[in-house]
This record gives C-alpha cells, structure tokens and sequence, in this order.
C-alpha cells in the first residue's frame, strides 16, 4: 500500500511481519526525539480524534515506557513497551503488549515486536517500522483491529506535526534560539486562541492549553485561587513562517491592571544562559525591570522588563545551570 504521504506497508504473512516505510520531511535528531521523547509521542502517537498519554518513560536498553491511548470520551486503553536494543539516532527495538492501567500485560491479546530505523535523505529521514509477531494469527488479529488504517493516520499526524511548523521543544530550548511573541489577556485567553487556531489553522503544540490550577503547590506560597484556577497559564500556537505566539491570562484578581498597548512583549529565548543575561542587562539600561531573571517552577531563566523606549520584552533561557 503507498499513499500520497510517501508511506508504504507491506504485509509478510510468511515471516509473520508488518514493515512500513514512511518518509518524512524532517531532520533525523528531530524524528528521533518525535519517536523516543514522551513530550513529543503524546502530540501525535495516536490516530485522530483519539490521542496519547504517558504514563511513564525510561527509554534505555531494559527501560519502559507505559502510554494510554485516549479515546473522546475519555477511555484509556494502556499498552507497554520494553526496549530491549537502542542504537542512538539509528534504530531501537522493543515489545509491544496490551496491558492495564498498573502495568499487567493482558496475554489474551498479541504482543509485537517492534523496530524502529532512521535513515538520513537528501530531504530529510526515512522511517522504517518492521513489527514481527510470534503467530500468523496474530498478525490477522492485529490487521483486523484496524492498524493499517490507524497507524497510517498516526504517521499523517507526525508528518503534520513537522510541516505545520511544530518545532521540537527541545530543539527550540535547549539548541536554536529563536523568537517569539508573548500577549496577555483580562481572563479569555482561551477564547482568542481558539479563534487564532481557526484562523491559521494550526494545532496548540508544547503542553496545549495549560492552567493556573497546573501550577504545583509550594511551600510559603499561597495556593492558587479557585477562580481563576481554569485561566489559561500559558499556550502556544504556530502561525505563520514558522513563527509562534504564545500567551497567558493577567487578570485582575492576581493584581494585574493591563491596558492595551501594554499587553504584549517580545519574547527572546537565547540559547545560552550568558547571553540571556548579556541581552536582559543591556535592554534593562536606562529602562525597567519589572522581573529580574531567575529560574522558575516550568523549567525557564526567566525575566521581563520595559526599555527605555517603552518596549516590552521577555526572556525564557532553557539552558541549566
């Protein structure tokens, strides 16, 4: 089978195999980490309307990663891997079984193994997925629970991931600086992200839509108040040219008094802690530091500040001390 997504599957009953190839216009780190990164399977390891979520992960030889498949109405249907081979950037190996919620791996139904091989192109990286199985009759099992139509889906749904702009986090953090805009709202953050996703037509990449009643507890710290628990804490979207604008709800009960004009910053994400500082401090002259840098609960250095001009400017800086 070939579609117009440059993905084949051939079906081997003889050797008891499935083997795809799929194509993808993306660099080989990013696809690898796409495959082998928590944060990034759950964005598109699963065939639309249904998505992924991890349980847990410790991708090495002899670790696991335990992930539920979501239907829309909220059912998990669990499933384990052991990785039993990794070869870094080139190929890793695993079993694949259906299990419950703690981990039991259900033997009614048939376990795969799986590998998984990275093949650097002129354009990018060639997937090759060959799942083996212990019984012809599983492989028919499998077959006739949907796969072929649901595992194409699936890799439509990373191709989608690369084109539409999603860049890897950990590239954009911890590699690439890049730049982004930041906005503030009153309390309807969700509401205009919602209507900006209509518009561009893209999906919310990172975390989604995550809320000040994510925020974790912290001792000295006052907990988060019940109304605004549902606000949005932070967001991200893909616009245009690979441009991303992020924002995050300032309402007045946690003492923020925005005027338009004033709600919205340009948002630099050096590479480098030293260059962060070397930026921050140099914009900071003759302006405004409302928010010295510092590392925060989500991970960033993270400041703001007003120039003298009355620009306002954010920094995120992902490098560890």
């Amino acid at each position: 089978m070939e579609t117009k997504e440059r993905m084949q599957i051939k079906k081997d009953l003889a050797n008891k195999q499935i083997i795809i190839t799929r194509l993808f216009d993306a660099s080989p780190d990013s696809v690898w980490s796409a495959w082998t990164e928590s944060e990034f399977l759950d964005q598109w390891w699963a065939p639309e309307p249904w998505s992924a979520e991890t349980g847990s992960m410790d991708f090495r030889e002899g670790g696991k990663w335990s992930y539920a498949m979501v239907s829309p109405e909220g059912q998990k249907h669990w499933a384990l891997v052991n990785y039993t081979k990794i070869s870094k950037g080139k190929f890793f190996e695993g079993k694949d079984s259906f299990c419950d919620d703690k981990g039991n791996v259900n033997s009614t139904l048939p376990s795969t193994n799986w590998r998984v091989e990275f093949h650097p192109t002129q354009t990018g990286t060639k997937v090759i997925v060959t799942m083996t199985f212990a019984k012809e009759a599983d492989l028919k099992t499998i077959i006739d629970m949907g796969f072929e139509q649901g595992f194409t889906a699936t890799l439509t749904a990373l191709d989608r991931y690369f084109k539409e702009g999603f860049k890897l986090r950990k590239e954009n953090h911890s590699r690439t600086s890049r730049v982004v805009t930041y906005l503030n709202f009153p309390g309807n953050t969700e509401e205009a992200f919602n209507f900006y996703k209509t518009v561009f037509g893209t999906e919310f990449i990172g975390k989604g839509l995550q809320r000040f009643g994510d925020i974790p507890a912290e001792a000295g710290h006052p907990p988060v108040a019940d109304v605004i628990k549902k606000m949005i804490l932070h967001v991200e979207l893909p616009i245009l040219g690979g441009h991303v604008i992020m924002a995050t709800d300032a309402p007045k009960e946690m003492g923020f008094d925005l005027k338009l004009g004033d709600n919205m910053h340009i948002c630099l994400e050096p590479s480098t802690r030293a260059e962060t500082e070397k930026l921050f401090n140099a914009l900071a002259k003759g302006g405004n530091v409302s928010m010295p840098l510092a590392d925060m609960f989500f991970g960033s250095y993270f400041g703001e500040l007003k120039d003298k001009f009355g620009i306002n400017w954010m920094f995120n800086c992902f490098e560890k001390k």
